[in-house]
């Protein structure tokens, strides 16, 4: 990493602008639709990949700055079928210990028994997500946090309405077995390009998980479609953000208790 920043001068308090809007935009997340309250355990899907890092440095960054507290942890699945090099293993936990979160990794298989042979994306998420919530009810974690931002938001819309007819997409904050576990996504309003220029200006030890379908998926393939959308109207991505009325489910939670 060569020629890049540290990301411990990030830590230590030289944010420049660029970084502190990106912090305080995933906090506006965080705030508008009450994802996190003190005393709160979070628990950060880690892939690796520049956005969970990025996800990992915002909540770790902001922490410092609230009259609150709360918990973070993060945990990684390594697949069994493509591990992840034990030279990244070692900077991601070096990463993570810098930013006082306690990083866990777990070696999963990617294609289990249970596929009969089969492989998808939807399936591998599934996979993710079963791991994940199962390593939550273990540790009486309610909170999952995942590093999806506006442009996943897009890029899904963008799916269900083409090929599934359903204006539908991925929530700020999803609700499951009925309130016992949350998935938030605090970077919901944040561009894809922010991630990305932050894993190019500073030496945050991000690795590209393998993904067999990486170049050939729907979601890859609508990249340079929202590209061209955005370059009709720049605010392209906003707007389709906007069409949606995102309840809270954690806010409702919270004003049942209030009354």
């Amino acid at each position: 990493m060569e020629g890049k920043l540290s990301y411990r001068n990030l830590i230590e308090g030289e944010i420049p602008p660029w970084v502190m809007r990106f912090i305080k935009e995933t906090g506006k997340g965080i705030n508008e639709f009450e994802m996190i309250k003190d005393g709160d355990t979070v628990l950060i899907s880690a892939s690796g990949g520049k956005d969970s890092l990025a996800l990992s440095l915002a909540l770790s960054i902001r922490r410092k700055w609230l009259p609150i507290d709360y918990t973070l942890k993060a945990l990684m699945i390594n697949w069994i079928e493509h591990p992840i090099d034990d030279e990244y293993k070692q900077k991601l936990k070096e990463y993570y210990q810098a930013l006082g979160i306690e990083f866990m990794i777990v070696d999963e298989h990617q294609f289990p028994s249970s596929f009969k042979g089969e492989f998808n994306c939807y399936l591998c998420s599934r996979n993710r997500r079963r791991i994940l919530f199962d390593y939550a009810f273990k540790n009486d974690i309610r909170l999952i946090a995942m590093g999806h931002h506006l442009d996943d938001l897009v890029e899904t819309s963008l799916m269900n309405l083409s090929f599934r007819a359903r204006h539908d997409t991925m929530k700020p904050v999803q609700e499951f077995f009925d309130g016992k576990l949350y998935v938030i996504r605090p970077m919901i309003r944040v561009h894809e390009n922010v991630t990305r220029r932050l894993k190019e200006m500073y030496d945050i030890p991000a690795v590209k998980p393998v993904c067999p379908y990486d170049q050939t998926n729907v979601r890859a393939r609508l990249k340079p479609i929202v590209s061209e959308l955005c370059h009709i109207d720049k605010l392209a991505r906003e707007h389709i953000y906007s069409s949606y009325a995102f309840p809270s489910p954690l806010k409702s939670v919270k004003e049942e208790r209030d009354d």
